[in-house]
């Protein structure tokens, strides 16, 4: 039997601590692991909150996500046959929703240096939604060039900043990102700090700016570094390979 499995991606944000604030979720579901199709689904969630910290944005995007699946018929459940592999940047919500919770339920919400858990509130609204599915905890680095990552966070801090979002869902044709379930790719893998910083040194194919929306790539650091030196808001990274940054524009594009 071929096992259905999703996929979902989460980011948080704040501007100041606390602050201003937003989520980013993507979730995929209805997908055959060896079969890509039209019946694979891809929704986009955000929101923002008025005052608020990154992680409590962290975790609110996890909690809308989970919300979201209980309430679609498509969702499906633990006993349903559905799996749901889910990925954040924040070791925060990684470590806490699959390692500490257990304890601090234990001892009343009280963590190992008698402390009050913080964000008690969400902890217990994840943790109950997390029964209601069959869950594995990924953690991948942030801004290390995973699609869904960047673009979960480009959700949750267009949020924070007050800026209008259009949010996709559809089938995964129509998505911009067509490499979301490519899993032969670092979107599989929990991306280590000892693997974030072998990328570091690894040779560029190229470097991608992007300043006041337009979008060039150079051949040197040297070049990109001219281009966006002294402009407010320039985004830039390096690529390892054609198909990487041929991602990263399109991503940018669609941003």
């Amino acid at each position: 039997m071929n096992e259905k499995v999703g996929y979902i991606f989460t980011d948080g944000s704040s501007r100041g601590n606390p602050g201003p604030g937003g989520w980013g979720a993507i979730v995929v579901f209805d997908f055959q692991f060896s079969t890509f199709s039209d019946e694979v689904k891809v929704t986009e969630l955000g929101g923002y909150e008025d005052r608020t910290t990154n992680n409590r944005m962290e975790l609110t995007a996890v909690i809308k996500a989970l919300e979201f699946l209980n309430a679609s018929a498509e969702g499906g459940s633990a006993s349903g046959g559905k799996s749901y592999k889910l990925f954040s940047d924040s070791r925060y919500v990684i470590n806490g929703a699959s390692k500490w919770v257990h304890g601090w339920k234990k001892n009343n919400w009280i963590t190992s240096s008698k402390n009050p858990v913080q964000n008690k509130d969400l902890w217990e609204e994840l943790d109950y939604l997390a029964q209601t599915a069959a869950l594995n905890w990924v953690y991948v680095g942030g801004h290390v060039g995973i699609a869904a990552n960047e673009r979960c966070d480009q959700i949750a801090t267009a949020f924070a900043d007050g800026k209008k979002v259009e949010l996709y869902s559809g089938i995964l044709a129509n998505y911009a990102l067509k490499n979301i379930l490519d899993m032969s790719t670092d979107s599989a893998k929990e991306v280590s700090k000892s693997s974030t910083r072998a990328r570091g040194r690894a040779k560029a194919f190229s470097y991608v700016s992007k300043v006041h929306g337009k979008i060039e790539t150079h051949k040197t650091w040297a070049d990109c570094e001219a281009r966006i030196k002294g402009q407010s808001g320039a985004l830039y990274r390096k690529t390892l390979s054609k198909e990487e940054e041929k991602s990263l524009i399109n991503l940018w594009r669609n941003a």
